[in-house]
């Protein structure tokens, strides 16, 4: 189902990249990124989503905590007593305090961690990369992600992209809608100009259009 929707998702928007290449014009670009990386994995504020893979540790019960547990498709989570839970949509925070109030029913004053162990997050904390780059992707999201992780994950670009002509689309709330901006992915990668990198967003989409000769 996740396939066949960013499959879908992605028709839409290379067909909507086809027709803003007819209008011409570039959208403006970002500013570099000014600063190294130094926070891996989910922030405080990561959402949970399908198949994101969690741990789950209650002070003094070994017996009801859980390792390497998978957020189903469906988006709910089971441990011993706690069958069927809603995990996705969910910081870690707050499904640490909804199992809390859960296993209260059943022992005094239970005091619950929940840490992520493999993140894949919701199609609005994933970052797509599309178009002319080896191998297309749908990354999860993590702090102080640039567009040089985006690309080193995706083995970089294909042989016949215009890298310099790429996009990112990015929603910005202050307008209500999505808004485009220029990248020069070839002055990234081929000749290291690191004021090429810039920051990247949850939801972001970096579209790669082929040269044309």
């Amino acid at each position: 189902m996740r396939t066949r929707a960013f499959a879908k998702f992605t028709g839409l928007v290379l067909g909507l990249l086809a027709l803003a290449g007819c209008m011409g014009g570039g959208g403006p670009e970002l500013p570099p990124a000014t600063f190294v990386a130094t926070q891996e994995g989910p922030s405080q504020d990561y959402v949970i989503g399908p198949l994101d893979e969690l741990s789950i540790h209650v002070w003094r019960n070994p017996e009801l905590s859980a390792s390497n547990i998978q957020v189903r498709p469906d988006g709910r989570i089971t441990i011993p007593l706690v069958t069927d839970m809603p995990a996705v949509g969910k910081t870690p925070a707050m499904l640490q305090e909804d199992i809390r109030l859960h296993l209260s029913q059943f022992i005094d004053q239970p005091i619950v961690s929940v840490t992520m162990n493999r993140s894949v997050g919701t199609f609005s904390q994933q970052v797509r990369i599309i178009g002319a780059t080896a191998k297309p992707a749908s990354l999860p999201y993590r702090a102080n992600m640039t567009v040089l992780d985006a690309m080193i994950a995706v083995g970089g670009l294909s042989e016949f992209a215009s890298g310099n002509r790429a996009k990112l689309i990015r929603f910005d709330p202050r307008i209500g809608r999505q808004r485009e901006y220029s990248l020069r992915l070839n002055d990234l990668l081929r000749r290291g100009d690191s004021k090429a990198n810039v920051m990247l967003a949850p939801g972001d989409v970096i579209i790669i259009p082929e040269s044309v000769f």
